[in-house]
């Protein structure tokens, strides 16, 4: 059911002291940031040959990132993003399997502009998981 590895995402104190860190340190390509209000984030997207990075930065203190900082300070792997050829059939397989679907159980539209879900961390090895439509 699911495709490839879409992207790793980490959480980051300061999204342009991550992007130095990734575009100075290390050399890659990163992205402009993007802000994602309705989801509580800014991101930038770390360009890979095989996946992406996705560096998330709390929009404001009710962002769940801001949640996870306040637990992670120097920040941490926050999930991982998969790819799912149907994100209805992908979630309503899930759920029938007893994986919990977190919000309202609709997909919203994530920072690719396509349809996102995630999956409770519990019910899959205390890793958050999002699926994304590719």
């Amino acid at each position: 059911m699911i495709g490839r590895l879409n992207h790793v995402a980490i959480a980051v104190p300061d999204l342009a002291a991550g992007t130095a860190m990734y575009a100075g340190t290390l050399g890659a390509k990163v992205s402009e940031p993007m802000a994602l209000p309705e989801h509580g984030v800014s991101v930038v997207f770390v360009e890979l040959p095989n996946t992406k990075i996705e560096l998330l930065e709390p929009l404001g203190e009710d962002s769940p990132i801001a949640a996870f900082l306040l637990k992670n300070p120097a920040g941490g792997i926050h999930h991982l993003c998969y790819e799912v050829d149907d994100i209805t059939a992908a979630r309503d397989r899930l759920t029938q399997a007893g994986a919990r679907v977190l919000g309202d159980g609709e997909p919203k539209i994530g920072a690719h502009g396509k349809p996102v879900l995630f999956l409770h961390p519990k019910d899959f090895a205390g890793t958050l998981i999002e699926l994304e439509q590719a």
